[in-house]
């Protein structure tokens, strides 16, 4: 999904539990009276920071609270995975605000559990994936494959004897980082529409879902 300007953000976050905007680096975005989590010291986010944010929602919220992450792709991986279980049950009136200029480097587990608005006039991303060439031969592979293509495609990525749920993580992400890559070099809608498939994908294996199955069914 995408908005138009920065104004947008307060009121398109009050209507979701969860979203993640993304828009150039240094763009200002102003939420009044909001928690604001950013790295201080470290150059990340620690788990510290987002629990001590979290013990301010403890209690129950009588007006709209507004919880914004910035940049969001600074979280540690402990932070990450300490706001999941506030994403998945945010409370009444809690309104998570992940922004980020990075997409691709936030967890798909975290992508999963946001609505994701885009700024159209958001500019490139630079930067080359970091992954072997396997790697990213089976993520272009899986990407651009007819349904048809896919069963064989689950075969091959499943041939890995040891940590084949690991591995078949690793070609998800990296396909996940080119849908969005892809989409900021050419701003085709195209991969974007792609995303949600990728991303229910890899948190249904990542929750011990058969892996083979859906390599295939969820990306049809």
């Amino acid at each position: 999904m995408f908005f138009e300007s920065v104004n947008e953000i307060l009121g398109i976050a009050g209507r979701v539990s969860t979203a993640i905007f993304v828009v150039p680096e240094n763009t200002e975005v102003v939420i009044k009276n909001a928690l604001l989590i950013q790295p201080e010291e470290k150059t990340v986010i620690t788990i510290e920071q987002v629990r001590e944010a979290m013990a301010h929602l403890a209690v129950k919220q009588t007006t709209e609270r507004y919880i914004v992450i910035r940049p969001a792709d600074k979280l540690g991986l402990d932070a990450a995975n300490a706001l999941l279980k506030s994403l998945e049950e945010p409370g009444e009136k809690v309104h998570f605000v992940l922004i980020t200029s990075k997409p691709s480097e936030l967890l798909p587990t975290i992508l999963s559990r946001a609505e994701i608005y885009f700024l159209r006039d958001h500019t490139p991303v630079d930067g080359d994936i970091m992954a072997d060439a396997k790697l990213k031969d089976l993520a272009k592979r899986l990407i651009v494959a007819r349904p048809a293509e896919l069963p064989a495609l689950a075969e091959e990525i499943c041939k890995k004897k040891d940590g084949v749920r690991e591995y078949a993580l690793n070609v998800l992400n990296v396909a996940i980082e080119m849908l969005y890559k892809s989409y900021f070099k050419t701003q085709r809608e195209v991969f974007v529409k792609k995303l949600p498939l990728f991303l229910k994908t890899y948190d249904n294996i990542s929750h011990n879902g058969h892996i083979k199955l859906h390599l295939v069914a969820d990306l049809i």
